[in-house]
């Protein structure tokens, strides 16, 4: 029996075989837009020249494009929601359409492309 044992909130513990991190995630997010994998501290996105926790994509929306980032539509994805910097670019920022499926790992991808203007915080230090 190799895998890992996880507690769910009732205590009814449960064995994940194959573990990847989707298996450790919660179904109902406790903050919308935070990672929210089990045993793992929230985060949240700061747009850092106002100190502002972006708490919706039009928030975003609009914080990317003052950076020069525009939507990118494209109909082979409907599932995501996709920012380009520009035509002469190969920067993609590839979202779910869902805010509340909204993780530390596209947040991350947005600091990384965006490294003076935004980082990944716990909420109590927002």
């Amino acid at each position: 029996m190799s895998g890992v044992w996880i507690f769910d909130k009732n205590g009814v513990a449960r064995l994940i075989s194959n573990p990847t991190r989707e298996s450790f995630e919660e179904k109902d997010p406790i903050y919308p837009g935070t990672s929210t994998a089990a045993g793992a501290r929230p985060r949240v996105l700061v747009y850092r020249p106002t100190n502002q926790v972006i708490r919706s994509y039009s928030e975003l929306e609009q914080r990317l494009g003052e950076l020069g980032w525009t939507r990118y539509y494209n109909s082979d994805q409907p599932e995501l929601l996709q920012f380009h910097k520009s035509a002469n670019s190969s920067h993609l920022i590839s979202l779910p359409r869902n805010f509340d499926n909204f993780r530390s790992i596209h947040m991350y991808d947005i600091v990384v492309k965006n490294r003076s203007f935004f980082e990944v915080r716990d909420p109590s230090q927002a």
